[in-house]
């Protein structure tokens, strides 16, 4: 067992209600298939796996019922008994059965009595890493999600026949010379690949790479790297990494976290604009910038309001996205929504900080979106002594709920909400320190 608690496959894609789930590539696709749908059954969600491909009939057997695709009359029977049934077609004589037409996946997802299509969508002769032939994947119209999957134990073996699955074709669309070892780069390429992972990709669908086997802490800092790489692609909206020794199976699920410096106050305690406050070689906003930039957060998405054009001026040069909030005097959630707004939409968690807590350090950030993606908790908070404080990580879904914040609550009653569920990371007296008073800068400041 790992030194993680796990994320529910279901909850690492982000499933809802009527989602057709299709599976391609190798390294557990399959045992991920049947993992989703044993998840969703007992949740009570109503499930059919089938494939467009083949599978063998000792996979039928993982299902807890099998009907055939020309005899739907139980299904609903099957579904209300066992929450999960399997909907195939017809053998093939090599021990196999075939599975259903894009048209036939549409007409299930579109049946009442189903809410969820899981779709194993290609083969891979058992080989963990693969790129597509000709005619594959089979990925069904109606997909939502499609998820590409790669057993880790591939990274460091030879590019070739016994260890990928088309291993001329790898070599090909990742641009590495036969017999080379399989590396971080070269499985990100391909799982990004329009030719690739990405093959057939419907449009409107997320596209969710599944790391599988990382059943080891050296395997899982492996698929971390290589989830890393993923996540510039612009195809990609989301990368779990999971054991399917475990349970729940996804160890980490990585995604855009974005950064959302508040920079908007009118400091009327303090008395002039604290945005503006020198800071070392700079200004406390730009400060704040730098530290986000530092620890890896893309965007970041800086909310302006008093003396804008002044904060503006002294970001100038850095690689921020500023945002004018008109309605910075009714306090801080306003500007907590002006920056949720401009978020990129595959956005999976947004870190805010405060423009006046200049002791916040790129190791405190990194920690904290360790913990969200350790978790998928609604928000991540560092705590000392036993109080929580600053920056937020808070998890995309929230961003809706955002929009009903008044004041100058900034997310509190958000946390008080979901306190039971939010994620904690142990923090030095930094996370409590802003900037209030002029003795408060001046005790802390490193200029004049």
């Amino acid at each position: 067992m790992l030194g993680c608690e796990g994320i529910p496959l279901a909850k690492a894609l982000r499933f809802t209600r009527g989602a057709v789930v299709s599976f391609v590539g190798g390294g557990g696709k399959t045992t991920a298939m049947f993992r989703l749908a044993a998840e969703l059954s007992e949740a009570g969600y109503r499930v059919v796996t089938t494939t467009t491909a083949h599978i063998s009939k000792d996979q039928v057997r993982l299902a807890p019922a099998a009907i055939a695709l020309d005899d739907l009359a139980s299904l609903t029977a099957q579904l209300h008994q066992h929450g999960h049934c399997l909907v195939i077609g017809a053998p093939d004589g090599k021990g196999r059965v075939s599975g259903a037409s894009s048209e036939r996946i549409a007409a299930l997802s579109a049946r009442s009595d189903v809410d969820a299509v899981l779709v194993e969508a290609d083969g891979s002769r058992s080989r963990p890493f693969k790129a597509p032939g000709d005619h594959e994947p089979a990925v069904p119209e109606a997909t939502t999600i499609l998820v590409p999957v790669v057993g880790l134990n591939t990274l460091g073996q030879p590019l070739d026949e016994d260890h990928v699955h088309r291993c001329e074709l790898v070599s090909e669309l990742a641009r590495v010379p036969l017999g080379s070892l399989v590396d971080a780069e070269t499985v990100a390429r391909i799982l990004a690949h329009p030719q690739g992972g990405a093959k057939h990709l419907p449009a409107g669908a997320r596209l969710v790479p599944l790391l599988n086997k990382a059943d080891t802490e050296a395997v899982l800092k492996q698929g971390g790297e290589l989830a890393s790489k993923l996540l510039p692609y612009s195809a990609i909206d989301s990368v779990a990494v999971s054991s399917m020794l475990q349970e729940p199976p996804v160890l980490e699920a990585w995604s855009s976290v974005a950064g959302i410096v508040l920079a908007a106050g009118r400091a009327t305690r303090f008395g002039s604009p604290k945005q503006l406050l020198p800071w070392g070689d700079t200004t406390l906003a730009a400060h704040c910038v730098r530290v986000a930039l530092d620890a890896g957060l893309d965007p970041i998405i800086v909310v302006l309001g008093h003396a804008a054009e002044q904060v503006e001026k002294a970001l100038s040069g850095l690689p921020a996205r500023l945002v004018f909030n008109p309605d910075f005097a009714d306090g801080q959630s306003t500007s907590l929504r002006a920056g949720v707004a401009a978020l990129p939409s595959r956005t999976g968690a947004a870190l805010c900080l405060l423009a006046d807590q200049p002791l916040v350090t790129p190791e405190l950030i990194h920690a904290i979106v360790r913990a969200h993606r350790r978790t998928l908790a609604p928000a991540a908070v560092p705590v000392f002594e036993g109080r929580r404080g600053n920056p937020v990580c808070l998890d995309k879904a929230l961003f809706r709920e955002l929009e009903d914040l008044g004041g100058d609550e900034g997310g509190r009653s958000l946390l008080e909400k979901y306190q039971k569920a939010l994620a904690t990371v142990p923090a030095s007296r930094a996370i409590l320190y802003d900037i209030d008073r002029v003795e408060d800068y001046r005790q802390e400041a490193r200029t004049p």
